[in-house]
């Protein structure tokens, strides 16, 4: 990839003002960024927008985030794509869930910035 692309990201949120904050906040960090409102929705467009890295919520209408963690680990096309949980349900059966379907980070949203999750994306994209 040349220096010139940007990094691309698509978050599947079912709440469009959380996506949009997270859309604009990227944005003017420099991140190429594509939403998807559910998570049917959210496999479909990983599988046409190949993103760098996904942030997912777990509680969506459709899918849920396991559902569609599942979905992407299982095609061949996207299941390299490193994800980022990012939900409110903080009990440790769901973090774990998660580590075992490999996400790189879990980000409880209530508890950090739009700055720190920018953060925790590019400490995940840097760790390759």
């Amino acid at each position: 990839m040349s220096e010139g692309q940007k990094k691309k990201i698509l978050i599947i949120e079912d709440d469009r003002y959380i996506a949009k904050m997270y859309q604009t906040k990227l944005s003017l960090d420099g991140f190429e960024v594509e939403l998807a409102e559910n998570g049917a929705t959210g496999v479909e467009k990983a599988k046409s927008f190949l993103p760098d890295i996904i942030l997912l919520d777990i509680l969506m209408p459709e899918m849920d985030g396991f559902q569609v963690l599942e979905a992407i680990r299982a095609d061949d096309t996207i299941s390299f794509v490193p994800v980022i949980i990012m939900s409110n349900l903080a009990k440790e059966e769901h973090v774990k869930k998660a580590r075992v379907l490999g996400v790189k980070d879990y980000i409880i949203k209530s508890q950090i910035t739009p700055q720190e999750v920018v953060q925790r994306i590019k400490k995940v994209m840097a760790a390759g």
